[in-house]
């Protein structure tokens, strides 16, 4: 891609200009959450919290500081989305052409990480847990991307995007510069569900390829209870008065993990409850950066 000087956007910018954004040109639709949907372009990005009624404590500043990390990119002459599904898949079913990953690239070489939004299955809030999980995760060196899978379908459909985005990512490893082994899945409320279940039963069986299974899976406010004899370490984050998944059932999660032999860090925060992506100002402020600590532990006690 050709460098260019592509503006920053503010809080005080509205959704037409997010859409219309050179940076954006192909894919702009992708960052915001819903499908289908005809957005109100006159409203500024301060309040597009309005749009995730799943969600909690979405910061503006938080937001667009990573959309501006994807210009910052773009602007250096880097492409920053990819398509998942070919042309013949998404026109054999329209649904996919709403699909896709978003890169937030690290070091050469460095091991990967795939984040999937939460949403309800309704739709995917990557502008809150999706795109600034991706933008402190790469800032610590790691390649990390970002999900937009399709929604109103379900949990198995949406499982299925991010068996069909792992197995692409592989395929694309040397193209893309990113390592393979030890990669890692995140997930916060429907998408730690997604996460769980590739730990649980792998990608070949959400018709993906015959990959290895995560190194490390990290969940995020969900009361995802399916879980296999033989689970990849787990870190977990709950608000502690969450009404939507209550926390009680994440704890019951990580017992169980634990008594099966499985690696597992807990975290349950004061005063917070459902979607509250990175806790930016909160209580949970810099979860992110412990999971990575967790992660980065996981793949030393694997190669002892």
């Amino acid at each position: 891609m050709t460098p260019s000087t592509h503006r920053h956007l503010t809080a005080d910018d509205r959704i037409g200009n997010l859409l219309n954004h050179p940076a954006f040109a192909g894919f702009a639709r992708q960052l915001l959450p819903w499908d289908g949907r005809a957005y109100d372009i006159s409203m500024p990005l301060r309040d597009i919290g309005s749009l995730l009624p799943y969600h909690t404590h979405v910061e503006p500043g938080v937001v667009v500081g990573a959309l501006n990390r994807m210009i910052d990119d773009v602007n250096g002459g880097r492409r920053i989305f990819y398509d998942i599904y070919t042309d013949a898949q998404k026109e054999a079913e329209a649904a996919k052409a709403n699909t896709g990953l978003f890169f937030f690239r690290g070091n050469p070489g460095a091991r990967f990480a795939i984040i999937c939004p939460g949403g309800g299955f309704a739709y995917v809030g990557s502008v809150h847990e999706g795109f600034p999980y991706a933008f402190d995760i790469s800032a610590r060196g790691y390649n990390a991307f970002v999900l937009k899978y399709r929604t109103g379908y379900g949990s198995t459909v949406a499982t299925e995007d991010l068996a069909a985005a792992i197995s692409w990512v592989f395929r694309s490893a040397d193209n893309l510069g990113v390592g393979t082994d030890g990669y890692s899945l995140w997930g916060s409320s429907a998408g730690a569900r997604m996460a769980a279940a590739i730990g649980s039963h792998g990608v070949e069986a959400y018709g993906g390829d015959a990959l290895p299974r995560p190194s490390t899976v990290v969940m995020a406010y969900t009361g995802h209870s399916d879980r296999s004899s033989d689970e990849p370490p787990t870190f977990v984050a709950a608000g502690a008065h969450d009404g939507i998944a209550p926390p009680s059932a994440m704890r019951r999660r990580a017992d169980a993990l634990r008594r099966a032999g499985t690696e597992v860090e807990y975290h349950e925060y004061m005063g917070l409850g459902h979607g509250f992506g990175t806790g930016a100002g909160t209580s949970a402020d810099g979860w992110i950066g412990t999971a990575v600590g967790f992660w980065e532990r996981a793949i030393k006690a694997r190669s002892r």
